[in-house]
């Protein structure tokens, strides 16, 4: 199964902002309006860092359930020659996080593993996170092509699709996953001054001071 072909999601995030007060009592010097901001990172505000750790501190998944998440995370996005599996990218703990902050997901995520675990009950009279990884594959063949599984697999083709968009937002957006697809951003250039031919149109040449300093680069 050529996985990583299908992995190409990217995750949102919102934002909101939040400012306390407090009054003054009556006959005392008047104190500033607004508390002092507590601390914040570049990309979180006071409200969401407050939310984050709230969620943080909560656990919705089980020890079998995260179990689980992580032998199908990295059987979505396994270790390779480029770069480390899901698992060791953080992503279970990201979907953790994901169940808390998204709600919505919680039922169809617990309810995919325990249909997943049902299954490999019956086939192989066990769950699935105790099945070999012969008999891992096997079941996920089963369900991670929508166009040739069975009607009665469509729970389970649901659930691994769940899992498939939550594992590559996970992972594409760490840094693991961010070398793996080759990304290098934006890097600085070297800029070797006006082209001559306009300099020439104008009249004008880089006196040495400026050729040295600002136009010559080291190679």
């Amino acid at each position: 199964m050529d996985r990583r072909k299908y992995l190409k999601t990217l995750a949102a995030s919102t934002a909101g902002v939040g400012l306390l007060f407090h009054a003054c009592a009556p006959g005392k010097k008047k104190e500033s309006a607004v508390l002092a901001p507590k601390p914040f990172t570049i990309d979180r505000t006071t409200a969401e860092l407050e939310r984050e750790q709230k969620l943080q501190a909560e656990t919705f998944f089980d020890e079998h359930e995260m179990k689980t998440i992580s032998i199908l995370a990295d059987i979505i996005i396994p270790k390779d020659e480029v770069s480390g599996s899901a698992s060791e990218a953080g992503v279970p703990d990201f979907i953790e996080f994901i169940v808390k902050d998204m709600p919505d997901y919680q039922i169809p995520l617990r309810g995919g593993i325990k249909w997943l675990d049902v299954q490999c009950l019956k086939r192989f009279n066990t769950d699935f996170a105790s099945c070999s990884h012969e008999q891992q594959i096997e079941m996920v063949d089963e369900i991670a092509y929508p166009e040739k599984a069975k009607p009665e697999y469509k729970q389970g083709v649901a659930f691994f699709n769940t899992m498939r968009d939550l594992t590559a937002t996970g992972f594409y957006t760490t840094r693991m996953g961010i070398a793996d697809l080759g990304y290098i951003g934006n890097k600085p250039n070297q800029w070797d001054g006006v082209p001559k031919e306009v300099l020439d149109q104008y009249g004008l040449k880089y006196d040495d001071r400026t050729l040295e300093i600002s136009v010559k680069f080291d190679s």
